[in-house]
C-alpha cells in the first residue's frame, strides 16, 4: 500500500536556504532573514511537535523544542536548511537529512528543531 501523508498540509513554512563564505579558510554558514526570501520558497506541511524531545545531558535534564514536518517533495530542502513557520516566526534547524518516501518524488518528511536564544 502506497504512503500516505497522516495530516493535511495547512501549515504554511517558508525555507531559508545557506549560503557559504570562507573566513580565514573555514567555511561559514550565513542565513538570509526571513523578510528578504523570495515568496517562491513558501510550502505547505503537516506539522506536529508532540510536545518536544526531552534530553538529558550531564545529569541536567531540558525539554528539546522538536517537530515532526511532511510535505510535498522539494529538493531544494536539505540537511543544512532552516524552515520559518510563518504563523508565529519561529525558525528552525532541519535534523538529518529529509526522507523522500519511497524514492517516489512523492512526499517529503522530516524532523526540525527550534532555533532559541537568550537566557
Amino acid at each position: 500500500m502506497p504512503y500516505q501523508p497522516s495530516e493535511p498540509f495547512t501549515t504554511p513554512m517558508k525555507i531559508l536556504i545557506p549560503t557559504y563564505k570562507t573566513v580565514n579558510g573555514v567555511k561559514k554558514k550565513t542565513y538570509p532573514e526571513p523578510s528578504e526570501v523570495s515568496d517562491d520558497l513558501i510550502f505547505f506541511c503537516s506539522f506536529r511537535t508532540f510536545g518536544g524531545t526531552e534530553t538529558t545531558v550531564n545529569g541536567v535534564y531540558s525539554l528539546e523544542n522538536t517537530a515532526a514536518v511532511e510535505t510535498w517533495y522539494r529538493p531544494d530542502i536539505t540537511a543544512g536548511c532552516r524552515v520559518v513557520l510563518l504563523q508565529n516566526s519561529a525558525i528552525y534547524d532541519v535534523i538529518g537529512e529529509p526522507e523522500n518516501i519511497s524514492l517516489r518524488n512523492q512526499y517529503l518528511k522530516f524532523k526540525i528543531r527550534a532555533i532559541k536564544g537568550g537566557v
